[in-house]
């Protein structure tokens, strides 16, 4: 059943208007989802996207317009009141309590009780058929933070499906997957909807857009723009429709590291290891060269990144630069030897957002001076106003919330924020992840001009594509080993995703 079937729509939203001070977050927009059918929302950063979602859910009360579920009027106060409605939400992070069990995180709230107690066996017991319901293959019992990020998804989806939930509203949720597990979530998502669930699907990847989703929402700008039968749309089309131009380009650079031997290296890792994540790593980064890590989730990845900027100790190894032993056992030392990381968890790592804009970009900088040391207001706009401008961070309010902003241009913020401490080496953990595909192309051209202009790069990115594309040399992570590294053009998608997932007995052989 699709939604072309069914001539009411279980949830629409006419009108829906919110607005933000001068500014109208969503201006006007109509939105319906079916029952049985799994609906895209897309959009540029900015766009509208989470403000139409708060809106359906709950968190944001609308300024004009009506919310509509099953046909009746609703105005919902609190999330809370749209979960009892049937309208269940997974956000892109995940709203987990990782020290309880798998089964007080699905119940929590709702817990069984024999005379005022909680009965644990029956909790596990209902936990265990909801999970058991979708597939899953997860003891109820055991900590919720000894699970796999992909598992914690699934779990915050038992979570919202536990009560009598009828609208779905996943929001990123393959953003941290891998492979395998984004085919584990699309086998629930098909699931549920066979069984009536209406599915909101919300990613800006877009091959995942077309393979589950029947329909797509297009927003701009706050206003909508139309909505499609996704086998009737063109890709280009729905990029196109989104931007509200045509998408930019990609510049490729002139690629020459890797081939000549003599090239001058300026951070070098040797036998690096810490903690469970990365043991005997070893990694080369030339001035100028942007070296891309490729590998599956638990390779090491981050654990690598935080290892070589002084986030992590060290339990083995040695890191140079330009020739020189170092000891960055901190990531105040790696600042000051120019050796900045940004973190793939923008929200508990990078912006702070309730701090406007001026103040994210100039925290560091302000940091590295200490407290004495105090900038004056007007050279803190000066440079804040010097970096949105530089990578056309919107809207250019130096004044606004960060938190506030989209996520590509948070991310935007978190950058400038790193630039301004002139750095020699900046690595970057997913730095696109969750970043519509605009501004995905503007942060990949952003990095290349940094290289041309002598910084150093160390590009992470769970996207094969992405990191063959922005690489100069890509280096690929095993078990938290560095296996190989290798000139980017000398390796495809195909080729790279094969050395990244095959055993070491099978490349040694």
């Amino acid at each position: 059943m699709t939604g072309a079937d069914v001539a009411q729509p279980l949830l629409e939203l006419t009108g829906a208007t919110v607005r933000f001070g001068a500014d109208a977050a969503l201006d006007d927009v109509s939105f319906r989802m079916f029952p049985g059918e799994v609906h895209s929302l897309m959009g540029e950063n900015g766009a509208g996207k989470s403000t139409l979602i708060k809106a359906i859910t709950g968190a944001l009360p609308l300024d004009a317009g009506r919310l509509v579920l099953d046909g009746r009027e609703v105005r919902f106060a609190r999330p809370h009141d749209a979960q009892r409605a049937g309208i269940g939400t997974v956000y892109q992070e995940i709203e987990l309590l990782p020290n309880l069990s798998v089964a007080e995180n699905i119940l929590l709230g709702r817990e069984p009780r024999s005379r005022g107690v909680v009965n644990q066996r029956l909790m596990r017991r209902r936990a265990g058929e909801i999970l058991a319901d979708l597939g899953l293959d997860v003891d109820p019992a055991s900590p919720l933070g000894m699970h796999s990020v992909a598992v914690q998804q699934l779990v915050a989806i038992a979570r919202a499906i536990s009560t009598d939930v009828r609208v779905l509203v996943l929001d990123e949720p393959t953003s941290s997957l891998d492979l395998d597990e984004v085919a584990e979530l699309f086998r629930i998502i098909r699931e549920l909807r066979a069984r009536g669930v209406a599915i909101l699907f919300v990613s800006h990847f877009l091959d995942q857009v077309y393979e589950i989703c029947d329909r797509v929402t297009v927003l701009r700008d706050g206003k909508l723009v139309g909505e499609y039968l996704t086998r009737e749309l063109l890709r280009i089309d729905l990029v196109n429709k989104m931007l509200g131009r045509e998408a930019g380009e990609f510049k490729a650079r002139e690629r020459t590291f890797g081939e000549d031997a003599d090239q001058p290296v300026f951070l070098s890792a040797r036998g690096v290891g810490a903690g469970p994540g990365i043991a005997a790593a070893d990694l080369d980064v030339g001035e100028g060269e942007v070296v891309g890590v490729a590998g599956l989730l638990g390779s090491g990845r981050t654990s690598l990144a935080r290892a070589i900027t002084g986030v992590a100790g060290l339990d083995a190894g040695i890191i140079r630069i330009e020739g020189r032993p170092v000891h960055l056992d901190s990531p105040r030392k790696a600042i000051s030897l120019g050796v900045v990381y940004s973190s793939e968890n923008r929200r508990v790592e990078g912006i702070l957002g309730e701090l406007s804009v001026l103040e994210n970009i100039t925290l560091a900088v302000q940091a590295q001076r200490g407290f004495w040391r105090r900038m004056r207001p007007a050279r803190q706009r000066e440079l804040a106003q010097s970096w949105v401008e530089a990578l056309g961070i919107r809207p250019p309010d130096l004044d606004r919330p960060a938190g506030t902003l989209s996520g590509g241009n948070q991310q935007k913020v978190l950058l400038a924020r790193l630039l301004a401490l002139a750095p020699r080496v900046l690595v970057l953990d997913e730095p696109t992840r969750g970043i519509d595909v605009g501004a995905k192309v503007e942060i990949q051209n952003l990095v290349g001009e940094l290289a041309d202009n002598g910084l150093s790069v160390v590009f992470i990115s769970a996207e094969l594509e992405e990191v063959l594309r922005v690489g100069d040399r890509v280096a690929i992570l095993r078990d938290g080993r560095v296996v190989e590294t290798l000139p980017s053009h000398d390796v495809t998608v195909d080729s790279l995703l094969a050395l990244v997932a095959s055993p070491d007995d099978e490349q040694e052989g």
